[in-house]
């Protein structure tokens, strides 16, 4: 059965210029120039993004669900965060990249990479990003209310112990970027990646 994870039971990394409890929704306001990322290409360093943390056992799928109403600039962005250091993170959900909203990945150790791909059907929909442990690795996937799972990656996450995960905004390119978050629950793990989880 899922266990409901309530949002009391997470910390900020960086409290956001905003956050209520609405029902059973967190409404989340970014701070603007928000953002995570470690040097790759850009030569910057962003260490100020919203990630709401909780522990998470090596044993459990996390899932997170939030609306892309909103989304309407660059970068506007909001996931999961999973999170092991300041240096050793992954970072996967929406992403607002020349207008069209992207589904997609940042893997950071030490350096961060990004990967993403156009899904533009997905707009103004309510998105689930889940997150399972197998190994060495993580499986991301992610799908909508009318769409189906869709594999995103699978990446290098190791770290068997201090590990935490949760929900993710970032605005780093304006102020006034709202996200409503509707759901963090912990699950079963995936116990293959060719085999789609149930939906919950």
């Amino acid at each position: 059965m899922p266990k409901v994870k309530r949002w009391q039971e997470g910390t900020w990394t960086h409290e956001p210029q905003s956050c209520t409890v609405q029902g059973d929704s967190l409404v989340v306001e970014a701070v603007e120039g928000s953002d995570y990322w470690q040097q790759t290409m850009y030569g910057f360093q962003h260490d100020n993004g919203h990630a709401l943390l909780a522990p998470w056992a090596a044993e459990e799928g996390i899932e997170v669900s939030f609306s892309l109403d909103g989304f309407t600039e660059l970068y506007d962005q909001a996931g999961m965060m999973l999170w092991h250091s300041e240096t050793e993170w992954i970072k996967a959900g929406i992403e607002l990249n020349d207008g069209v909203p992207h589904i997609g990945a940042v893997v950071t150790d030490k350096y961060s990479d990004w990967s993403l791909s156009p899904v533009p059907e997905w707009a103004g929909e309510v998105v689930t990003i889940r997150a399972s442990r197998m190994k060495d690795a993580v499986i991301l996937r992610a799908r909508t209310e009318s769409h189906p799972w869709r594999t995103i990656r699978v990446a290098r996450f190791p770290y068997r112990e201090n590990v935490q995960a949760g929900p993710l905004v970032c605005a780093p390119t304006r102020a006034g970027f709202t996200v409503v978050f509707t759901r963090w629950i912990g699950t079963e793990p995936d116990l293959d990646v060719h085999t789609d989880p149930p939906l919950l």
